[in-house]
């Protein structure tokens, strides 16, 4: 699919626009006075939300095995979840994590 110069620039610039926009709103309109404490509380849980949606399609589906779920993997996001969920600790969960996917792909090749 081809476009031309003109397209993409205002794909590009629209996008911008509208990036700046949405962290206007929260930043520049709203940005010097108290949240109310719902929004705090739902703020909160916004880490937790983000970081599942980031890691899961790596898991699932892995470009390096060309979109092939593999137990390594998988195996390292069941321990990072188990020593995250039990431990309480985020650094332990990733090193661990990392330690055992590597340690597969070492062991399995």
């Amino acid at each position: 699919m081809s476009m031309d110069h003109g397209t993409v620039w205002l794909v590009i610039v629209s996008l911008a626009v509208g990036s700046f926009l949405i962290r206007f709103s929260f930043l520049g309109l709203i940005g010097d006075r108290p949240m109310p404490e719902w929004v705090l509380r739902h703020l909160r849980y916004t880490p937790v939300a983000v970081l599942p949606g980031l890691v899961a399609p790596l898991v699932l589906w892995p470009a390096a095995t060309g979109g092939i779920p593999d137990p390594a993997r998988l195996a390292a996001a069941l321990v990072t979840l188990s020593v995250g969920y039990f431990s309480r600790n985020v650094l332990t969960a990733i090193l661990s994590g990392a330690v055992t996917l590597y340690g597969l792909l070492f062991l399995l090749g």
